[in-house]
């Protein structure tokens, strides 16, 4: 199974070590921001499954970090929780009005914090919100965000894309590894979309195909950009006798034996 993405907005730095440490000890991958305008920058560029957000920053403060990543197509259903050392019920309520999911005041018990992590990403994943491989919205999430482009975006256009040779793949390779490529694509998505796109292009998973919506001028450089990173990068999921050959060969010594291409990120003509 794919790490889960966790991104760290601290700007205390032994508190911020310690919360990577004990997080990559636990398989998490863990991103560090170190001020609130970093903070919004990389939950664009690395779309975690979870932010801990601290509301005493230098910059701007946890509270406008969190408006500004809610405000955000691409990030906006990212789970939040607010790190604070304040305990008043009023910033609480000020930061679950701005769309926080959770809230833990300092000092806190690292064990507890990790409990809460697992059950925000759980209920996100439970309520099929977020697809478990790639924490990317699912189901109501992006039927939702299509109606909205529908009425209010007439320049959106909607880009689909499939992993063709993916069943084959998860035959020879097996399914554990077929996750891993999955959650491959969605980061390559992601990546490009990041570079290419703007911040309310939107990138969701319904059932094993990735959708994104974007502008028109971008659709052409963004579609270009998937295939290439993606058919690049593919090639570190198998081993080197298939790279070497260019695919998987299949019914090695038969009749019937066939050389299948490596696995690729394909669009689908199917209207959303």
């Amino acid at each position: 199974m794919p790490s889960q993405r966790l991104l760290v907005i601290e700007d205390d730095y032994d508190v911020a070590e310690m919360l990577v440490m004990y997080f990559t000890s636990y398989q998490y991958e863990v991103f560090h921001a170190d001020s609130g305008l970093a903070g919004v920058e990389m939950a664009r560029a690395k779309y975690p499954q979870l932010i801990l957000l601290d509301v005493m920053m230098p910059d701007i403060d946890g509270y406008e970090t969190c408006r500004r990543i809610r405000q955000m197509t691409l990030t906006k259903y990212i789970p939040i929780i607010f790190l604070t050392q304040r305990d008043e019920r009023a910033n609480k309520v000020k930061g679950l009005e701005l769309g926080a999911d959770d809230y833990i005041t300092k000092p806190f018990d690292i064990d507890e914090l990790r409990l809460r992590v697992q059950g925000a990403i759980r209920r996100a994943t439970r309520e099929s919100l977020h697809e478990s491989r790639t924490g990317l919205p699912t189901g109501t999430l992006v039927e939702e965000e299509i109606q909205r482009r529908r009425y209010l975006d007439r320049n959106y256009v909607s880009l689909q894309f499939g992993l063709e040779g993916f069943k084959l793949y998860c035959d020879v390779y097996g399914f554990m590894a077929g996750n891993e490529v999955f959650g491959f694509a969605a980061r390559a998505i992601q990546q490009v979309v990041t570079e290419c796109g703007t911040p309310d292009d939107f990138i969701g998973v319904m059932e094993d195909h990735f959708i994104v919506l974007t502008d028109a001028d971008k659709a052409a450089s963004i579609e270009a950009g998937i295939k290439s990173t993606f058919a690049e990068g593919v090639k570190t999921f198998y081993t080197f006798a298939d790279v070497e050959r260019g695919g998987l060969l299949m019914g090695a010594g038969t009749d019937e034996e066939r050389l299948v291409s490596l696995m690729d990120l394909v669009p689908i003509n199917a209207p959303v």
